[in-house]
């Protein structure tokens, strides 16, 4: 390839995408110059816009348009008793398309200790405010089965330790080490299906 700057820079930038590297970048660099009326000027006024305007919602951590709110968070044609807990949005995805949960959502923004992430940087307290004024019954805990998702699960266990909330968490069928994004719908289903009450008392 050319050594044209341009092509340089667009090729280092969505090398850093998940799942492509340089060669994968380069194949997509060549498409979308040779369709650029097609696909590079409406791509470029579309990130534009997204740039512009999606942002992540402070109460439950979604994505959210500055145009139209948080659906999430908004959403009053159903009116839900339970919010499922996951580490980031891709998980609250996969979830969605396994079609086998029908309530709202709550993304903490990562796990405690991972990338040097502390309690503090996730959006736990909004939760419990969320289950205070929601009225919630059940908190669904779909955090993966690694050290750091587990820890998190805890901390979020003792933070609602003062509320009346059934808490739950996914059972069988997530394997150890499992991340939430990378389980297939008939797992995710086995796990929602399966989940386990948690024992809230201290004792």
């Amino acid at each position: 390839m050319q050594n044209i700057q341009e092509i340089d820079e667009l090729v280092k930038l969505i090398s850093k995408l998940p799942g492509l590297g340089p060669k994968s970048a380069k194949r997509i660099v060549l498409k979308l110059i040779n369709n650029r009326d097609e696909l590079i000027k409406p791509m470029a006024n579309t990130l534009a816009q997204v740039y512009k305007n999606v942002v992540r919602c402070n109460s439950c951590g979604g994505l959210k348009s500055n145009l139209t709110g948080c659906f999430n968070c908004e959403n009053n044609k159903n009116k839900y008793t339970k919010i499922c807990v996951v580490e980031d949005i891709a998980d609250q995805w996969s979830i969605e398309n396994s079609n086998i949960f029908q309530g709202y959502f709550h993304i903490l923004g990562g796990t405690i200790s991972s990338a040097g992430k502390k309690k503090e940087d996730l959006l736990i307290d909004s939760l419990v405010e969320r289950v205070k004024k929601d009225k919630i019954e059940e908190i669904i805990l779909a955090t993966s089965a690694t050290v750091e998702g587990q820890t998190t699960a805890f901390y979020i266990q003792d933070s609602l330790a003062d509320i009346e909330v059934k808490i739950t968490k996914l059972a069988q069928g997530l394997p150890v080490g499992g991340e939430i994004e990378s389980l297939d719908d008939g797992t995710l289903i086995s796990a929602f299906k399966n989940r386990l009450k948690i024992n809230t008392n201290s004792s």
